[in-house]
């Protein structure tokens, strides 16, 4: 048992001469790390079984998503929509289920019926050897669980843990404002390590970028925050508030803010935001019933469509520690973008701001939670809290409606949990 001298909230308990050996290299591709563990559905619900929908989240790479039930977990694949694994277990149910890329290792949260694994609980699954490798037990229930490959970061209402993935050991301890949404972002290259999360105060949210002992405070939105992402390699963040109006784009390095798009006028409660891999594109699902798309006028320099960050650049960025760091990475735009009416450098605003409206829009039943991330050449993958997955595209020059291209039930559920 490993309990950190300055973690007087929580244990630790680690099974020794495992964990290092069960994890993916930090060099390792995604591919890489996949295991035969998730290639085949196991035995479980039949097509027509009923279960209770708990939760449902995307991998990091927005390939793969987990679904949490009343009775277990199960992992699906986006293109092509397909269940590669799941695990029931009777009547006990997980409540949080995140995957790290598609490797064997999980994070699992149970619900308040799981008398195995209560909520304020944290497993460390390795699918591989069929057991746990390590747990986390707090004094209040865990609000949200977020993996890379070399750490591991548990959210409580008003704290964020940061743990070593290698050894369990406590790196950061994080003070927030009440975050009953579990708030919190990870960027997921191996040359940038980037946290952001809401911070002390209403509208505030607070940047950590550890590999450069750096802490920069947004002042963000008038407004609480309710949602918020980052790109893959942190350099860009975009948040929303309760208000649900406006979504905006800062540069995670100086804080500066970059862009403002308007999702509508009347208040809205957000689910989720999703950044395009190239940071062209935005998209935002909300309570009604629309998934917007918005054109973007930033990029970084030197990103392929994958978003990789070239070695050269990572040494780059990895030796700064001044508020211009980003000039390197940030540019005007070409103006490829329609409805683009200007460009800017390091994110210099015009004087007279104003927000710009969606450049596409999908509609979908709006008593229902969906979250929805980009796939494909111009494609939205978007999940169902009642089950329902949407694979969508929209035309990147003229915009409107998205085009649906697949709609699947891959559960069959009466609740809608939010």
């Amino acid at each position: 048992m490993i309990v950190p001298s300055s973690h007087i909230s929580s244990t630790v308990s680690n099974s020794h001469g495992v964990f290092a050996s069960a994890m993916p290299s930090p060099f390792e591709s995604p591919s890489a790390a996949t295991t035969s563990s998730f290639n085949q559905p196991q035995l479980g619900f039949n097509d027509g079984d009923e279960a209770e929908l708990f939760s449902v989240s995307w991998n990091q790479d927005y390939a793969c998503f987990a679904a949490g039930t009343n009775c277990g977990f199960r992992i699906y694949n986006c293109e092509p929509f397909k269940e590669t694994f799941r695990r029931d277990l009777k009547s006990e149910g997980f409540k949080i289920v995140e995957m790290l890329f598609r490797c064997n290792i999980l994070a699992l949260v149970g619900c308040k019926t799981n008398s195995h694994y209560p909520p304020n609980k944290v497993i460390i699954w390795d699918d591989h050897q069929s057991r746990c490798i390590g747990e986390f037990t707090f004094r209040s229930d865990v609000r949200a669980v977020k993996l890379r490959r070399d750490r591991i970061v548990v959210v409580l209402e008003h704290k964020i843990y940061v743990y070593s993935f290698m050894d369990l050991k406590l790196l950061h301890q994080i003070e927030t404002l009440a975050n009953p949404r579990g708030l919190c972002c990870l960027s997921h290259h191996s040359n940038t390590s980037v946290l952001t999360c809401p911070g002390l105060y209403r509208g505030q949210v607070r940047i950590e970028h550890f590999g450069l002992n750096v802490t920069r405070l947004i002042n963000a939105h008038d407004s609480h925050i309710a949602c918020l992402t980052l790109t893959l390699d942190g350099l860009l963040l975009a948040t929303a508030s309760t208000r649900g109006t406006l979504i905006r784009i800062f540069n995670t390095m100086d804080g500066t803010r970059l862009q403002e798009v308007r999702r509508g006028v009347d208040r809205a409660d957000i689910f989720s935001i999703s950044l395009a891999p190239n940071v062209q594109w935005l998209a935002v699902s909300s309570d009604k019933g629309t998934v917007h798309i918005f054109s973007l006028r930033v990029r970084v320099v030197g990103e392929d469509s994958s978003s990789h960050t070239n070695p050269a650049q990572g040494s780059q960025l990895s030796n700064q520690n001044s508020s211009t760091s980003l000039d390197a990475f940030i540019s005007p735009s070409t103006g490829a973008n329609p409805g683009s009416s200007f460009s800017f450098m390091r994110g210099v605003l015009p004087k007279y701001f104003s927000s710009e409206w969606s450049f596409a829009q999908f509609h979908l039943p709006e008593d229902v939670q969906h979250i929805a991330a980009f796939g494909s050449q111009n494609t939205v993958s978007i999940i169902g809290m009642d089950g329902s997955f949407y694979r969508c595209s929209f035309d990147p020059v003229h915009g409107g409606e998205m085009l649906q291209q697949e709609y699947v039930r891959f559960l069959k559920t009466e609740s809608l949990h939010r």
